[in-house]
């Protein structure tokens, strides 16, 4: 990607828009013992994965595990605010939370959603929970309850946020944990379908407040309109990477989301590896491309803050890159190599 023009007064758009991402590490870092003395002899792992896992072993005698994860769609509801379309931030909040358990090898069980309005409206809800429901039966996920709320004072008329909480299950010897990566694996992205639900603070900056743009406008890199490049669904990988993980090719899965692709690989690495991504192996999609022309947002905030066209990475050793590859390919997903690990202290380092 063509580096845009360096902007002197900023030294992050993304802190401009309103988000500080080292601040939301800082807080991270600074509730993990919090978290951790709640843990007992059932929790699998420490605090930080893409998934919380809990063994069943004591309760069952079951080599099951357990594995939750809970998020919410961010400032992409604005856009529904904007644009009256309230059936797509379901899709979106379900697949967001299929993703970050896959990442431990898990599938799916069930879901619940939490919904806070000022005021209710049935339709608005309708076609919400329409969304999840949409979500839930492509990724073969039970939508068990939820929680709707009117909240008058704390969301203003119009206004909503929507979470969720997932569970699925991986079989203990099964789950992808990050121990397997080695120097020389292969670093492979697989094909986002546009921002999916992280930047949007930034993105909305960019054509709404700098470009002054309405949501039917259309954007130059893409000829289509705003609305249509930010609200198009986050996509589920849930049903192209199970069959890599039943042939037990997967050494490591990275969901793409905030903190870009040094925040989140570094946190499948194991002790004594790093990794290398090389932003040449792709072309972002002309949604970023454009982004960063308007805001004048560097290179380097750019991939720490969007997917910039990669919504998932996979590592698996060298010698089935290739083949992985090509199944993924016959699964209309587009992959591609765009890295490789190597020995370090879970250094993740970017190329531009």
């Amino acid at each position: 990607m063509k580096e845009p023009a360096k902007n002197p007064q900023a030294a992050s758009e993304y802190a401009k828009a309103g988000v500080d991402i080292a601040a939301s590490d800082l807080a991270k870092a600074r509730i993990k013992g919090l978290i951790e003395k709640t843990f007992n002899d059932s929790v699998v792992g420490s605090y930080g994965g893409f998934g919380g896992l809990y063994s069943l072993k004591k309760l069952t005698g079951s080599d099951k595990v357990l594995v939750g994860s809970a998020d919410g769609v961010g400032t992409k509801l604005k856009l529904a605010y904007m644009t009256g379309r309230h059936d797509t931030v379901g899709q979106d909040l379900v697949n967001h939370l299929v993703n970050d358990i896959l990442c431990c090898g898990a599938r799916p069980l069930f879901f619940f959603d939490y919904l806070g309005l000022g005021k209710v409206a049935p339709g608005i809800v309708e076609d919400i929970v329409k969304g999840i429901t949409i979500a839930c039966r492509e990724n073969d996920t039970a939508l068990l309850g939820g929680e709707t709320a009117e909240l008058p004072g704390i969301y203003g008329s119009g206004e909503y946020d929507l979470a969720g909480f997932i569970v699925g299950w991986v079989d203990n010897d099964k789950a992808i944990d990050g121990r397997q990566i080695k120097s020389g694996d292969r670093i492979i992205g697989l094909a986002s379908t546009g921002l999916h639900t992280n930047g949007y603070s930034l993105a909305r900056r960019a054509f709404f407040e700098i470009a002054g743009m309405q949501p039917g406008a259309v954007i130059e890199e893409t000829g289509s309109e705003v609305c249509h490049e930010l609200l198009t669904v986050h996509r589920s990988y849930l049903k192209v990477v199970s069959p890599l993980l039943d042939k037990g090719l997967v050494h490591g899965l990275v969901h793409i989301t905030g903190g870009g692709f040094e925040g989140n690989i570094r946190r499948v690495l194991p002790e004594g590896i790093g990794a290398v991504v090389d932003t040449s192996a792709w072309e972002p999609p002309g949604v970023f491309k454009a982004i960063a022309r308007i805001a004048s947002v560097s290179s380097e905030e750019m991939y720490r803050v969007f997917n910039m066209g990669v919504g998932m990475v996979l590592i698996c050793a060298a010698d089935n890159s290739q083949g992985i590859i090509e199944m993924l390919q016959g699964q209309k997903v587009e992959a591609f190599v765009i890295g490789v690990c190597r020995a370090g202290n879970k250094e993740v380092t970017v190329k531009f």
